[in-house]
């Protein structure tokens, strides 16, 4: 049952916006995406070109949008992959977390602009302003600063991914990244869910870190970059 579970990852964003966050989706039974202002994630439900017809028709002109799978897509006639990027998709190991060493607190709507700020000086990723919506974030202050957040992003039946891992340079080497994680997945257990997470498979140290945490990489997603002719 837990290996076909997994399968769900394998098109994590298909399957995220067919289930629990199927509120966001825009698109019909054979393309969907996020909000363009939500995440810059888009998915079919195939390879064939009906497909790629539908994602086409949720897109702008000259539009890119990134689709992580499995495998590399097979992109019909008109298509182009404008950059890709490899990720080891990470998923918890299933032992009970440890205690959460720091005082972590809810970021709400309130904090966007900060969190957006931190976001532009660390780059963890893709963040966009409606991000927030899609889970919990959670994030430490010092001095009435944000310097360190972390969040729920992609939610699979199943499964809430871990985003937007990332601390103020200057506040780094205190262990408030592995706070907010735990934190993160005592919550994400408590719904009786799997915590994952994605890291570029060139942040070999990341990696690392992530395993010592409680990590075991899963299998590589590629994220491709993609837009019609």
């Amino acid at each position: 049952m837990r290996e076909d579970r997994l399968s769900l990852l394998d098109n994590p964003v298909w399957n995220a916006l067919s289930t629990s966050q199927a509120s966001f989706a825009e698109g019909d039974e054979l393309a969907k995406r996020y909000p363009v202002d939500v995440a810059p994630f888009a998915a079919t439900r195939d390879q064939s070109p009906e497909s790629y017809h539908s994602l086409a028709q949720l897109l702008g002109p000259g539009e890119t949008i990134a689709l992580p799978l499995a495998s590399e897509p097979d992109l019909p006639a008109g298509w182009t992959i404008v950059r890709k990027v490899n990720s080891a998709q990470m998923e918890w190991d299933g032992s009970a977390p440890p205690p959460v060493k720091h005082s972590v607190e809810d970021l709400d709507i309130s904090c966007v602009d900060e969190m957006l700020a931190l976001v532009e000086l660390t780059k963890p990723g893709p963040f966009l302003r409606r991000t927030p919506e899609l889970g919990s974030y959670l994030g430490i202050h010092q001095a009435g600063q944000l310097v360190a957040m972390a969040g729920e992003r992609l939610r699979p039946l199943g499964y809430t991914e871990i985003s937007a891992v990332c601390t103020h340079p200057e506040f780094r080497g205190r262990g408030y990244a592995s706070s907010l994680v735990f934190a993160l997945v005592q919550m994400i257990t408590k719904r009786d869910e799997i915590p994952f997470l994605h890291v570029r498979t060139e942040n070999a140290g990341a990696i690392r870190v992530y395993e010592k945490l409680g990590f075991k990489t899963r299998r590589i997603i590629n994220i491709a970059l993609v837009k019609r002719d």
